[in-house]
């Protein structure tokens, strides 16, 4: 098959084996560890070409690209990542990353404990966006990239693009928080405990041995990420491309599924089943619950901004009532109060918290206009 114009075309994953052992956030300590990531472009004679991509919670280090001419589906972003696209391939070096504690690759609970000869399982301990951060900063040094022209993030990703700037201020130029917020609402982390016991009460969880005992729990699994679409999804999304439409036409007085949005539900549950660990589920909605940048400064993110020395960029969308704009609002009036440079643009969208991963043209038009300014490199 010929590749789309603006696509990076057949990529690999590649990875980086750590044989120090890592000292998590929560205390405790993985003996080894592996981290999977992708690479889009050339990285420059200087190394200062390079942009890093950070994940959101069901993401991964596949950002762009095919693994195979029959592939029908790219990587999640698609939309933005490419020859001519805001993160242009031509310009920049891009490295994607797949946390710790994930399931593509990177050591997570499927990953093999060295201390028992088993899988991880529910013994992988919690991480957090600060300790996917210090990881991340592991692998800059092995890639001898001493300075990201940018570091890029959705969602989650936002949040550890914000981690990044305070923990490491001198290592990136520019950092780029696009749908995401400082710290969780009460409601958002509401949603993921309800996701969390969705999983946790699925009788094939096993306490989290299921991989060990040859089960899944695909219920629990399933409802986590039937939950997670809703959220995902503004209203007017739901009804422009559902409304009330019935899958046979009439209504069979019944609890079986009737309606198209039911139908789209259960689909895309089914399908995370099948490419997902619920193990790895439960440690990403954890990561999300604990960001908290200006805890460690008696709560007060404008003393946490004061370290960043970033330019930074913040995007929100306005039918995005999981990262409302007013989050993006706390973000950038904290820079703006510690008297660091941003750029804020809100998008007029309606496609929900979703929309930072489509192609809704006034998003592109703004997303590239600022990635020029990171183009222009260094003397």
């Amino acid at each position: 098959m010929s590749f789309p114009q603006q696509s990076v075309g057949l990529v690999e994953p590649q990875s980086a084996h750590f044989d120090q052992p890592l000292t998590l956030e929560c205390g405790k300590s993985i003996p080894e560890w592996t981290m999977v990531y992708e690479t889009y472009g050339t990285l420059n004679a200087d190394k200062s070409n390079a942009v890093l991509i950070c994940h959101a919670l069901s993401g991964d280090h596949h950002a762009a690209g095919y693994y195979a001419e029959t592939d029908k589906k790219p990587g999640w972003w698609e939309t933005c990542i490419g020859p001519g696209k805001p993160i242009d391939s031509q310009q920049f070096y891009i490295v994607s990353v797949n946390n710790i504690g994930h399931c593509k690759g990177s050591t997570g609970p499927t990953s093999i404990n060295p201390k028992t000869g088993k899988h991880y399982g529910p013994d992988f301990p919690i991480v957090t966006v600060k300790d996917w951060v210090k990881t991340h900063k592991k692998l800059s040094e092995a890639l001898g990239i001493q300075q990201w022209a940018a570091i890029i993030g959705g969602s989650l990703g936002g949040m550890q693009v914000m981690q990044w700037a305070i923990d490491y201020p001198n290592d990136l130029r520019h950092a780029v928080i696009i749908a995401s917020a400082a710290k969780l609402s009460a409601q958002n982390i509401g949603f993921n405990e309800v996701a969390r016991q969705a999983i946790l009460s699925d009788p094939d969880f096993r306490d989290g041995w299921y991989k060990e005992q040859g089960v899944v729990p695909k219920k629990g699994l399933m409802l986590a990420r039937m939950l997670g679409h809703i959220t995902y999804l503004s209203d007017n999304a739901m009804r422009q491309k559902f409304g009330r439409e019935l899958r046979e036409g009439k209504i069979n007085y019944g609890f079986n599924v009737e309606f198209q949005v039911e139908s789209y539900l259960h689909y895309q549950g089914t399908q995370f089943v099948d490419r997902f660990d619920a193990n790895a589920y439960l440690l990403m909605t954890k990561a999300l619950d604990y960001f908290d940048p200006a805890k460690t400064y008696y709560n007060d993110l404008v003393a946490a901004f004061q370290h960043i020395q970033a330019q930074s960029f913040v995007v929100s969308f306005t039918g995005d009532w999981r990262f409302a704009p007013e989050r993006s609002h706390e973000i950038v009036k904290a820079l703006v109060d510690a008297k660091k440079e941003v750029s804020y643009a809100e998008i007029e969208a309606h496609q929900g918290h979703d929309a930072f991963l489509l192609p809704i043209p006034d998003y592109i038009a703004v997303f590239q206009a600022y990635m020029a300014r990171v183009a222009v490199l260094p003397a």
